[in-house]
């Protein structure tokens, strides 16, 4: 009798353990599958509504192609004499009141600063760097020019991730005489940008084909391209007076949803329409692969904001930057390069 117990005990112990394990089998393939599918958490891209101080005020921007009124947070420098202007773009998915770390080193600072809406996030058709929209940004500057005591040579329009895309699409569009465009982690090319989104399966697929106006699930190519700064013409006269930073981090198409391709291709692109020939100014396929497929540093470039610096290749005022980061902006670095002289 006492043996029966025993082996019961026995079984139970062992059932157990068996259940156990497969229990814990199960639950690591589920948490490798949630992860597998998960886009990763990039800080930067936050596009939570936030309490914004007292100083920012919420102005309504008519629009000259459509009469709607876009909203922008719209800060006026307190200085009697001329200060820059700082047009800070939002975010893929964000809006005009979405936190901006760049909002408070301008009020730090006392310059002007507007973060204009340009039709919100890129949900719809009048969105996603689209005509309106981009009126929209010019409109928000001439705003800020208009209500505030703007250098008119001190103008600067920034953004990062659909900000930097924003960024790359007004350098190219814009009627205003803009000193300075920095643009990160930004999106140049629609087309191949819904490709790499569609096998990521992070929905940004579903937003293009929403945007472009696509049906039965096919992308609308040639609106795509029409949406893409990378298909554009080069304003060459604008590059004579302006300054373009484009900053990638290396790891961004990884740790992040635009992979650094964007950004070298625009770049390259720029000194194509320029009728640049120097081969070593451009960044060449073999750099590219070497980046894509070690994710480092492939000289001594020195570092930024304590990053080390990958590659960096410049002509004239036109100049990229890989650094050691993922789909992100390095916000003190890149204020503090706008007002440098």
């Amino acid at each position: 009798m006492r043996g029966t117990k025993i082996l019961i005990y026995f079984l139970l112990l062992l059932s157990g353990i068996i259940l156990g394990i497969f229990l814990c089998q199960k639950m690591g393939s589920w948490s490798f599958i949630s992860k597998k599918n998960a886009e990763p958490q990039i800080k930067f891209d936050d596009k939570q509504k936030v309490e914004w101080a007292t100083e920012f005020e919420v102005v309504e921007i008519k629009s000259n192609l459509d009469t709607s009124h876009q909203k922008a947070y719209f800060y006026k420098s307190k200085s009697k004499n001329p200060k820059p202007l700082v047009v800070s773009l939002h975010t893929w998915s964000g809006y005009y009141d979405q936190h901006d770390p760049l909002a408070e080193l301008c009020r730090s600072k006392n310059l002007n600063y507007i973060h204009p809406d340009f039709r919100g996030a890129n949900f719809t058709k009048d969105a996603c760097c689209s005509e309106l929209a981009l009126s929209d940004i010019d409109e928000s500057i001439t705003y800020a020019i208009n209500n505030s005591n703007v250098d008119a040579n001190e103008i600067y329009v920034i953004g990062g991730s659909g900000g930097g895309y924003a960024t790359l699409s007004t350098f190219m569009k814009s009627k205003h005489n803009i000193r300075k465009f920095s643009a990160w982690a930004s999106i140049s090319d629609i087309v191949a940008w819904y490709n790499e989104s569609s096998i990521r399966g992070n929905n940004y697929d579903e937003n293009i084909l929403t945007c472009t106006g696509s049906e039965n699930g096919a992308l609308n190519k040639l609106v795509a391209e029409q949406r893409s700064p990378v298909y554009w013409k080069t304003p060459i006269n604008k590059v004579k007076h302006s300054d373009l930073y484009i900053y990638a981090g290396v790891y961004d198409g990884i740790q992040g949803s635009v992979p650094i391709t964007h950004s070298i291709n625009f770049y390259n692109k720029i000194l194509s329409d320029l009728g640049v020939t120097d081969s070593s100014l451009y960044v060449t396929d073999k750099e590219k692969l070497q980046l894509l497929e070690y994710r480092a540093p492939l000289g001594d470039y020195g570092k930024i904001s304590g990053r080390n610096v990958c590659l960096i290749k410049n002509y004239k005022n036109i100049k990229l930057t890989i650094f050691e980061g993922n789909h992100e902006m390095l916000t003190e670095f890149a204020f503090n390069e706008l007002l440098e002289n």
